[in-house]
């Protein structure tokens, strides 16, 4: 039986903004990409029920599936639409949130 190799991009997140990653999501999603779109979609709900109430790490999930947007626009369009449509909804959850915690968020994001 042959070993499943999977090769995961490099996040170059600190090198762009200075951003030092506190979760494996950027490996989550990256490795949820090889297995297709309900696979991601699962990873996705999977993140959501367990950090939704954590803002910081809610923060890096947007970011994440910001990059992965961006990381798949021009190679598949369908991935790039579902990561735009995940952003979106965790994007849109953050407005309920306190000030420091919405002031952290666009810190980071921005």
């Amino acid at each position: 039986m042959e070993a499943l190799q999977i090769i995961t991009p490099r996040w170059n997140i600190t090198e762009f903004s200075g951003y030092e990653p506190m979760t494996t999501f950027w490996l989550d999603f990256s490795i949820a990409d090889r297995f297709g779109n309900r696979v991601i979609e699962n990873t996705f709900n999977k993140v959501k029920s367990e950090w939704k109430d954590n803002y910081k790490y809610w923060t890096e999930l947007c970011l994440v599936l910001n990059h992965k947007i961006w990381q798949w626009h021009e190679r598949d369009n369908q991935k790039a639409r579902l990561y735009d449509r995940l952003w979106r909804e965790a994007d849109a959850m953050t407005v309920e949130w306190s000030d420091e915690e919405q002031a952290y968020y666009f810190e980071i994001t921005d």
